[in-house]
């Protein structure tokens, strides 16, 4: 479960800071838009927009740093499936969420690998099981996609509904189907 810092009002970024650094990183479901501050992820977009998109740098013209190298490896491993766990820090703070939202979302984080929930179930995990509408939009404006894995929440746990998706329900299924894979088996020495 990524770790997700809950910043106030009062611990938000000083105007001054230093912008994120925004990288474009190729992966099996399309190219991803990360916004890092730091080693924190604060956005992620699935396929920008093309004019999102010159915002961002091709992950090939960075310039390597370990912290880099171990963010974007442990990604790749996940896309792979050879990583369950991705442990990548998230921070919700710069997308300006409500109560409600960062509940939703950090239940959301608690979801196991290879595991769904339904939306009506998330929605009484927070307390609100009057508002699982409420917690399909929240879901479909994810800010750190993923990372948040809101492609766990689907719309019936039968799976003949595997619900709406911020990337788009083709993403969603392959992201499910790779999840549910069984673990590759270690190699003998």
């Amino acid at each position: 479960m990524p770790e997700i810092q809950s910043a106030g009002a009062q611990d938000a970024p000083e105007p001054s800071a230093a912008p994120p650094l925004r990288v474009l990183m190729p992966s099996p479901i399309g190219p991803l838009g990360m916004e890092l501050q730091g080693t924190v992820v604060t956005r992620l977009l699935i396929d920008p927009k093309k004019e999102d998109r010159a915002r961002f740098t091709p992950l090939h013209k960075i310039d390597g740093s370990d912290t880099l190298d171990e963010i974007f490896g442990r990604l790749s491993e996940y896309f792979a499936g050879a990583r369950r766990r991705i442990e990548i820090e998230v921070d919700l703070a710069p997308s300006g969420l409500d109560s409600l939202a960062r509940r939703v979302l950090k239940e959301t984080c608690k979801i196991p690998y290879g595991r769904t929930r339904t939306y009506q179930g998330l929605a009484e995990a927070v307390g609100r099981p009057e508002a699982y509408r409420q917690v399909l939009s929240i879901l479909l404006e994810n800010p750190i996609p993923i990372l948040i894995p809101c492609h766990r929440v689907v719309t019936q746990r039968s799976g003949t509904g595997s619900g709406s998706y911020i990337g788009g329900a083709d993403r969603k299924r392959w992201l499910l189907e790779m999840e549910s894979r069984p673990e590759p088996e270690e190699e003998s020495l």
